[in-house]
């Protein structure tokens, strides 16, 4: 595995690889790497030819108050376990080389950034958007993996490449658990010994939403209920968000339809640690009449 620290020499390094007839598969991460980022880079190992893994803590999806500082970082563990997953290029810029000079230009991604975690963390999906924008022009044509945990990310990528007609054909894969439930995340660690026991609740209430949904209910407010249900019995957990949505466009609907596809969020608070999940669920479809 190569190891670069430069735009520059990334681009070389990549252009030459496809200029010999080679794709490029890319899994973009801010580090502190655990299974589920090793998963996507198995993914892009098995479908391309070159896979280039960046590690970058961004600094514009952080809020003034929020956890950059404190944000866990460990690039040795990650450049083992990147070079294990077959990774072939790993990119780690320092901040200097990402943002030489202070970011006059920013991408915003109106209406899917807007909700829940948009409410929550106001400027974070600007920041994102941003980075993986400058991520995407300096990889160049490839195909790029992100995992479902991080669904509203998932989407927002997804609309931008899409807006902005950019070479890169954005993949989402499947979220990596714990045995107990919980969504593989960096922020996992943030947890104390307690707060870990109590924080497989959050899938746990995203189950009992789908199975409401499953059941037949159509009131999008009572499969949001449920879920609160199931928060509301951790006393270690401080519900901020649960809801169910269209996956297209992340909205709620007014009503369920039959055979709709949706996306159940959550965002649990448990004291200095804040976690997000998700799951899919298809509505049933009508029953047919008989004749």
């Amino acid at each position: 595995m190569r190891t670069v620290r430069t735009i520059a020499e990334l681009r070389a390094a990549l252009d030459a690889e496809r200029v010999s007839g080679r794709t490029v598969g890319f899994v973009p991460t801010m580090g502190f790497l655990h299974e589920g980022h090793v998963s996507l880079m198995r993914v892009a190992r098995a479908e391309t030819d070159v896979v280039v893994t960046s590690i970058f803590v961004n600094p514009l999806q952080f809020a003034p108050h929020e956890d950059l500082d404190d944000y866990p970082r460990d690039l040795e563990r990650d450049t083992s376990l990147a070079e294990g997953a077959g990774v072939d290029v790993l990119f780690t810029p320092p901040v200097t080389e990402m943002y030489p000079q202070p970011v006059a230009t920013t991408v915003s991604v109106s209406g899917v950034s807007e909700c829940f975690e948009g409410e929550s963390r106001p400027t974070h999906f600007a920041g994102v958007a941003t980075v993986v924008a400058k991520l995407f022009s300096i990889v160049g044509p490839c195909r790029a993996y992100f995992g479902e945990k991080d669904f509203q990310q998932l989407a927002v990528v997804r609309r931008m490449a899409s807006d902005l007609s950019m070479p890169v054909e954005v993949v989402g894969c499947e979220t990596v658990r714990e045995p107990d439930g919980l969504a593989m995340s960096s922020r996992n660690a943030y947890l104390s010994d307690e707060e870990r026991a109590a924080a497989p609740v959050v899938h746990r209430a995203l189950r009992a939403g789908a199975a409401v949904v499953l059941a037949g209910e159509t009131d999008p407010a009572a499969v949001r209920d449920a879920m609160a249900a199931v928060v509301a019995g951790e006393a270690l957990a401080e519900l901020d968000y649960a809801a169910v949505v269209r996956t297209v466009d992340l909205t709620v609907p007014d009503t369920i339809d039959p055979g709709a596809d949706l996306r159940l969020l959550a965002a649990v608070r448990f004291r200095s640690a804040r976690l997000i999940d998700n799951t899919g669920v298809t509505a049933p479809a009508a029953p047919t009449e008989r004749s």
